[in-house]
């Protein structure tokens, strides 16, 4: 055996013996999203998710508010701090966006907010940015304020497929998570690989961008469910684990877990504890069941859910 081989191998068995301990470390305070949909199958959050955990509300384009409303405040009244989606080229106006917001507030007592760009090529109204937003100050009495973020890129804001423009806005808010109250944070695109993480978010740091990171990840799903919307979400050079798994007639059939990206971030924090990701925040893309299930079997303290503390 060669000693580069070895080196590997040796590698391999640590972090294999390591591998409660980092997952227990890399899922503490995780988050999740449901959708209206998806959480009316759920009987009660308590028996699936720890203490705290932050729930997102994704907003599909046609869902009334009032349904993203309801589901918000059944999660508060169950004791999950709620971050509901704004996406700006989906609001019509300001009188709109001021109008979820009281909702939002007076209903589940919402002080937190994910603000993104969202899916449309064409705004429905008068914002097209999260930093528009932003500027209209109806955020400012909110204690947590997270925007979005690409580790594989967004061809959306940067056609030519550099970060020139990501950059900007990501300065923009860096700044202006300086003059405000609210914690800022980014909430990143789920990838299936850590190498492409690790790289931006170093690149972050080296461009004076040091807003906490929550790297997004598939729950565990089918490898059809992973393709198509991975597909749909423009993930990047990552899709590639996704790819090879297809070739593998022996994994074909298996369901795709996380486990191999989670052991890999966090064994690089665990060497460099300055290293941007703070937190994961899953994509149940196979069902929040499955997916906090799964927390719960990896995750030793970490994934209790919140009825067995």
């Amino acid at each position: 055996m060669g000693l580069f081989s070895f080196l590997c191998k040796s590698a391999d068995a640590s972090k294999e013996g390591q591998g409660p301990h980092l997952l227990e470390n890399i899922l503490r305070g995780y988050s999740i999203e449901v959708m209206p949909k998806t959480a009316e199958k759920v009987e009660n959050f308590r028996d699936l998710l720890p203490e705290g955990t932050r729930v997102y509300i994704a907003h599909i384009d046609g869902t009334p508010i009032e349904d993203m409303v309801r589901t918000a405040r059944r999660l508060a009244d169950e004791g999950f701090p709620v971050m509901p989606h704004f996406p700006a080229r989906v609001i019509k106006d300001r009188a709109e966006l001021a109008n979820w917001i009281a909702q939002y507030q007076g209903e589940a007592g919402v002080k937190q907010a994910l603000l993104l760009g969202g899916g449309l090529s064409t705004p429905a109204g008068e914002f097209e940015s999260s930093i528009q937003l932003i500027e209209t100050g109806l955020f400012n009495d909110f204690e947590h304020l997270h925007v979005a973020g690409h580790p594989e890129g967004n061809r959306d804001i940067d056609p030519d497929g550099s970060d020139r423009l990501v950059m900007q806005a990501l300065k923009w808010k860096r700044a202006f998570s300086e003059r405000t109250d609210a914690k800022l944070a980014i909430t990143t695109q789920f990838c299936f690989e850590a190498a492409p993480v690790i790289a931006w978010a170093d690149r972050l740091a080296e461009e004076g961008i040091d807003l906490p990171i929550h790297m997004g990840l598939a729950g565990p799903a089918k490898l059809q469910t992973l393709m198509k919307y991975a597909l749909s979400c423009g993930v990047g050079p990552s899709m590639r684990v996704l790819q090879r798994r297809a070739k593998d007639v022996s994994k074909l059939i298996m369901p795709y877990e996380p486990t191999d990206i989670l052991l890999e971030l966090a064994a690089h924090k665990e060497r460099h504890p300055h290293f941007g990701v703070e937190q994961v925040h899953f994509f149940p893309l196979g069902g929040i069941t499955a997916n906090a299930h799964w927390i719960t079997e990896h995750g030793g303290a970490s994934g209790r859910p919140a009825s067995a503390a």
